[in-house]
């Protein structure tokens, strides 16, 4: 009886060992310190956003479905909040980090987000949501990797390469806000930052001597996987490297049919992947360029980030003029096309975006219809202000999630018009009202005469259509019903629009915004709001332990330190793990 019991106990513990290892997904803990530092990318002392120190901020590199526990230290001088641009956060929009959903982090204090990249693969970035601070820096780079048992539809990379580019002022985020709050357009930028580098000094009388730059050290013959993320303000960049192809590989979680690009516009929030093949002879080392687009280009000459990218075997420095962006000042079309031109691998394994496992998203009956229109700035109760349908979103002083869990009434209206109102444009607190399992279509209309993007949270969105003019309801006709590209930020040419199809599966409060920063901060935003009615942790987790309260709900906040240190799973593992292994050293032991 003893010798069964000790097999028993024996078996009992192989097994939980084994169920322990593989039914929980791993956590990935990242701390983050979140402060001022003084750095002088484009040769000007100013004060940067930097997270441990550093600036841009670390790369998250994860899996699909690990937890990630990210511990944010806020070490400003004025409240925070990150949020993961392109992170799903499937069952955990109490995670996105933005105020519809989530009260800022107070100076001095830190909170702890807690989330799974849920069935999701691809490349992505992080940044301050609030206070127009992305505009001085905080962002990193998210790399989510396929499972191992997931072939990648490509052969791995010898290297990953995180780049990040964008305008750049030489003004602060508080600087840069007082001008918009006064009414002004914020002009043009002072130059664009890679990496937070500032450029080359491939010309002389534009480029300032002492600048550092990025460099990119590369080996003859392999091929390296780029990760280009537009983190600027306002600005939409052509990025090419002298003398070599891209080969673009994936976009947003989305794999794409491979093309070979010479270069490729990159508009604010985009991310792309490319694959770059080192087969040049390495006569001299190769400019690295991102070229602001859509401008008068003898007059934006300055606003031109270049890099250097440098073989092991290199003989010299780069030198002469800069590989040329594309020549259409004034004709869009060249640009329209290009972004015509990415497609979906249909035939590529991995995540997809939903609905989970079908391709046939063109023949979904469509729920509900907005078509968002965007215009020019205009004044609003003595305010300049920026517009959808006519409205210029007011953030509410209470969360929108927070006010629905605590039934906080008159806090929003879920009644943002499906058209353009008529009349006078209005300030107010207006989302929409999404349709639990509804497949969605949205049509952004750009009456601007600037490039927009636009991001929806919490989704991959199918990019089915865009062309000039006014869209109408022939304009179906048009679509991309097989292998439009999934992706979480598309853009919107000026005097044109832009027709995506949303699959409305995740419950939670969503942000649909410009991704233009000046454009958002002024209004360009709402929220999509998804339901279940049937209320379940299937489909959206309780509200987090260590939720910050604010608003109406303020007097609900503890004054001690809030932060949840480590996740449910993480602490169980710390605690269970050890445990377990002592139990089965134990049995091993006396077999």
């Amino acid at each position: 009886m003893a010798s069964f019991s000790s097999r028993t106990l024996l078996f009992v513990c192989i097994s939980l060992f084994l169920s322990y290892s593989f039914a929980e997904d791993a956590t990935i803990p990242y701390n983050f310190v979140v402060s001022y530092i003084t750095a002088s990318p484009l040769g000007v002392p100013q004060q940067v956003i930097a997270i441990n120190g550093k600036f841009p901020g670390p790369v998250i590199n994860v899996t699909t479905n690990n937890n990630v526990e990210v511990n944010v230290r806020n070490k400003l001088d004025e409240e925070l909040l990150m949020t993961w641009a392109g992170v799903q956060q499937r069952r955990t929009s109490w995670q996105d980090g933005v105020l519809g959903t989530n009260c800022p982090i107070p100076p001095k204090w830190n909170w702890t987000y807690n989330f799974q990249v849920k069935d999701q693969i691809g490349s992505f970035f992080y940044f301050p949501s609030l206070n127009f601070q992305r505009a001085s820096g905080g962002f990193g780079g998210i790399i989510i990797n396929n499972r191992a048992i997931i072939p990648i539809p490509f052969d791995t990379p010898h290297e990953d390469i995180p780049i990040m580019i964008g305008d750049w002022y030489t003004s602060n985020h508080t600087a840069l806000r007082r001008t918009l709050n006064g009414g002004k357009d914020l002009g043009m930028p002072d130059g664009v930052l890679i990496n937070g580098k500032g450029p080359y000094r491939y010309n002389d009388s534009l480029v300032p001597d002492g600048i550092d730059y990025l460099t990119i050290d590369v080996h003859p013959g392999k091929t390296y996987r780029l990760r280009v993320s537009n983190v600027g303000i306002s600005t939409s960049l052509n990025f090419r490297i002298q003398g070599h192809n891209l080969l673009l590989a994936e976009t947003e979680g989305s794999y794409t049919v491979q093309q070979n690009y010479t270069s490729l516009d990159i508009h604010v929030g985009q991310t792309y992947s490319f694959l770059l093949t080192t087969d040049q002879n390495a006569s001299t080392d190769y400019y690295i360029v991102a070229s602001a687009r859509f401008v008068n280009e003898s007059v934006w000459r300055r606003v031109t980030g270049v890099g250097i990218l440098r073989y092991s075997n290199s003989k010299g420095k780069a030198s002469g003029p800069l590989p040329e962006a594309p020549q259409d000042q004034f004709d869009k079309t060249f640009s329209m096309n290009q972004a015509r031109s990415i497609r979906w691998n249909v035939s590529a394994s991995g995540a997809r975006p939903n609905p989970q496992g079908s391709f046939k998203y063109g023949s979904i009956n469509v729920t509900d219809v907005y078509v968002l229109r965007n215009k020019p700035p205009v004044t609003i109760d003595g305010k300049r202000r920026t517009t959808l349908n006519g409205i210029s979103f007011v953030n509410p002083h209470t969360p929108i999630r927070l006010a629905d869990r605590y039934k906080v009434k008159n806090v929003y209206k879920a009644d943002f018009p499906t058209r353009p109102i008529t009349g006078p444009p209005k300030m107010e607190t207006k989302i929409i009202n999404g349709t639990f399992r509804g497949f969605m279509e949205v049509i952004f209309q750009n009456n601007d005469t600037k490039m927009q993007s636009y991001h929806m949270d919490g989704y991959a969105f199918f990019v089915v259509g865009m062309d000039y003019g006014e869209w109408s309801e022939t304009s179906r006709g048009t679509y991309n019903k097989w292998d439009g590209i999934a992706r979480a930020t598309t853009q919107v040419f000026p005097g044109a629009w832009t027709a995506v199809l949303i699959s409305l599966d995740n419950v939670g409060i969503w942000n649909i915004r410009a991704e233009n920063l000046d454009t958002w901060y002024l209004g360009q935003e709402t929220y999509v709001k998804v339901v279940n009615p049937e209320p379940t942790n299937k489909t959206e987790l309780p509200i987090p332990e260590n939720a910050l309260f604010c608003g109406t709900l303020s007097k609900l906040q503890k004054p001690q330190d809030i932060s949840s240190a480590a996740s449910v799973t993480s602490t169980e593992s710390k605690i269970l793990f050890p445990l377990l292994v002592m139990m089965c050293a134990f049995v091993f032991k006396f077999q």
